[in-house]
């Protein structure tokens, strides 16, 4: 059982101390979402190895009473384990797979081109030791010099938005993805703007984006675990002559037809228009 109710969490951190891992911002919230206390180890990519003793080369990492946890999704199954009393985060094994493939959908989507639009900004944001390492690693990751890769980053922006009508639509008449209250799935995906507002040195979304309402609780959760010095504001993208609609203005087709059967009252508008009636 955690002493004091306190966990030693390590975090990855830009040099404003911003921590700029998705998998490390999902593991915050998980802990928060348990109840803890965060006894917060400071750090960038640099040293890891040293500061955890030689047990990991990448984060995040918790230690519970002596007991050491590696990778994001560990933690959190053994935070379930471990503490069944607390607030579950993610419970059916079925709602795992789900979640991996939503987060697997939304690095595809979004945190693939919004890596490479950013990547000039989150090279010079790291701390000036992880700036050798940030290079090399990326260079081979991505296969052209970040000053390369953000030309045409213009481009990106807009062309992105449209993508996440999916989401839009599953959180259109949802609070959170868990239903009335957040569960790790919500993390899993706000993790994603998290890492976003960490690295972004121009909004990458419009003031009127559907999803701002979800982020923005999202950040605000657990005293404002998002609203930390460093973070960059993810909304003001000022959409050009030509750019495509950075969202859907109607119904959201989240899964075959837009209306749910209750009857055919409920259908029958839909019907008529796929029968060329109207």
């Amino acid at each position: 059982m955690a002493a004091n109710n306190t966990i030693t969490f390590y975090d990855l951190q830009h040099a404003s101390g911003c921590t700029t891992s998705p998998f490390v911002w999902a593991t915050k919230y998980a802990l928060k979402h348990k109840g803890f206390d965060l006894d917060v180890v400071d750090g960038g990519f640099t040293g890891i190895m040293e500061r955890t003793g030689g047990r990991s080369e990448r984060l995040p990492a918790i230690v519970d009473d002596g007991e050491w946890v590696l990778d994001s999704w560990l933690i959190a199954e053994y935070l379930d384990e471990k503490y069944p009393d607390r607030p579950t985060l993610i419970g059916d094994p079925a709602v795992k797979a789900l979640t991996q493939f939503l987060e697997a959908w939304l690095w595809q989507t979004v945190v693939g081109p919004w890596a490479r639009a950013f990547s000039v900004q989150y090279r010079d944001r790291c701390k000036p030791e992880d700036i050798d390492y940030i290079v090399e690693s990326r260079l081979r990751m991505w296969g052209a010099p970040m000053e390369e890769l953000v030309k045409g980053r213009e481009d990106v922006f807009p062309q992105v938005l449209p993508k996440l009508d999916l989401l839009r639509g599953i959180l259109a008449d949802k609070k959170w993805l868990g239903g009335d209250s957040p569960s790790y799935a919500d993390y899993r995906a706000l993790c994603v703007f998290l890492w976003a507002a960490s690295v972004a040195d121009v909004p990458p979304m419009t003031d009127d984006e559907p999803l701002r309402d979800w982020i923005d609780r999202g950040f605000d959760l657990y005293g404002g675990l998002g609203r930390i010095p460093g973070m960059s504001p993810l909304f003001g993208l000022k959409l050009r002559e030509g750019d495509p609609e950075p969202f859907a203005k109607g119904p959201t087709l989240v899964s075959g037809l837009v209306s749910r059967n209750t009857g055919p009252q409920s259908t029958a508008a839909e019907t008529a228009r796929l029968a060329g009636k109207n």
